[in-house]
């Protein structure tokens, strides 16, 4: 089993942990990182694009002119397409984006990047993550003291508002609960920050 170092919020080492192989040790499998990522994306989608048809614009309730002896086009509609204003053929409607992957291929790809970020030295383990105070210069000491200038991910045990409001200032830090825990923050951001009771919950479900 690899083990990893645990750090307090002073950036101390104060112990170690073992993490499992069948979750920290698997084999990155990039194309499922893909699709998660796709499938993460897509969810979030709002998808209220909306055109008009010719049943749906206004005006042309009548023929515009008579069929023969003007010497133009015959139409029956201003409503027509081909017309400026008229309706939009084929546009786009109101829909959901959204898919699922199979169960055990969003697990496997969960794994995939918990896995990449061990691999690349990219995650870090905390005793905890409770601030004194929700600060932000709280929250940008303890990230500079491993060496990290902005781009972080914190995965606490429990939703912590504290926590949140003295991240919230920072543009590319982002503060989640485990339970919400997915492939896309975790491959945005450079550097991971995970509680030992974070990684326990993880073991728990991914194990």
């Amino acid at each position: 089993m690899p083990k990893a170092t645990v750090y307090n919020l002073a950036g101390e080492a104060v112990g170690e942990v073992e993490l499992q192989e069948s979750i920290f040790g698997v084999e990155p499998h990039t194309h499922l990182l893909h699709e998660a990522t796709v499938m993460h994306l897509a969810n979030r989608r709002r998808g209220t694009h909306s055109t008009k048809t010719r049943s749906e614009v206004r005006g042309g309730g009548r023929k515009p002119w008579r069929q023969k002896g003007t010497g133009r086009a015959r139409h029956g509609s201003i409503r027509s397409p081909i017309w400026r204003k008229g309706g939009v053929v084929f546009g786009p409607k109101p829909r959901d984006y959204g898919f699922k992957l199979p169960c055990k291929a969003r697990r496997l790809a969960l794994k995939s990047a918990l896995a990449a970020k061990w691999q690349a030295g990219s995650l870090v383990i905390l005793e905890d993550l409770q601030l004194e105070a929700p600060k932000t210069k709280l929250a940008k000491d303890l990230l500079a003291r491993f060496g990290v200038a902005g781009d972080a991910l914190l995965v606490a045990a429990q939703p912590d508002p504290v926590l949140r409001l003295a991240t919230a200032n920072l543009e590319k830090v982002k503060v989640l609960p485990v339970d919400d825990l997915n492939v896309y923050d975790l491959l945005r951001h450079a550097k991971v920050f995970l509680t030992r009771e974070a990684i326990a919950r993880i073991e728990e479900v991914l194990g």
